[in-house]
């Protein structure tokens, strides 16, 4: 998970934000079959982007996981764009997560800050480097992730957890 810090949003670090942060009912977006830099953008929503109230979070399940190994893993990866990231902050999205280790692409340093500083400046937790989205049944779950509590980092390990119920 990264802190506010890690993009030089402002000075708050992993162990400032409060825990109940870390908590949000979350949409499940199965975005189409993943491809070489794929940028995921507000069309992807379907009728998510009319049914999300503002506080709600958003799972991207990609696929994205299964290509830990692969040579392309960091470079080819499933990403969202500014447009997208601009419409999470105006919907006051709570929480997003991706299967990818980024929510944006890696190979290319000016998008990659931009969409962190948009999410992260919007009060945004991000999750990254999530798997098993695939055993999520139900179309919005209740997720819970819970970043190691490190005095002063930019960003930490965390166990997430999804209830169906």
């Amino acid at each position: 998970m990264d802190a506010p810090l890690h993009f030089g949003v402002n000075e708050t670090t992993i162990d400032r934000i409060p825990p109940e942060r870390f908590i949000a009912d979350a949409w499940v977006i199965d975005a189409p079959a993943v491809t070489d830099s794929m940028r995921i953008g507000i069309e992807h929503l379907g009728d998510v982007k009319d049914r999300l109230s503002a506080g709600e979070g958003l799972l991207f399940r990609t696929g994205w996981h299964r290509f830990i190994d692969a040579g392309n893993y960091r470079t080819a990866l499933p990403w969202i764009g500014r447009e997208l990231a601009l419409w999470c902050v105006e919907k006051k999205v709570k929480l997003i997560g991706v299967e990818p280790p980024s929510v944006a692409i890696l190979t290319d340093l000016q998008e990659l800050q931009a969409v962190h500083r948009i999410l992260l400046g919007g009060d945004i937790v991000l999750v990254e480097g999530l798997c098993n989205l695939e055993q999520i049944k139900k179309p919005k779950v209740k997720v819970i992730a819970l970043p190691l509590k490190i005095e002063g980092g930019d960003g930490a390990p965390a166990r997430v957890i999804a209830i169906e119920d």
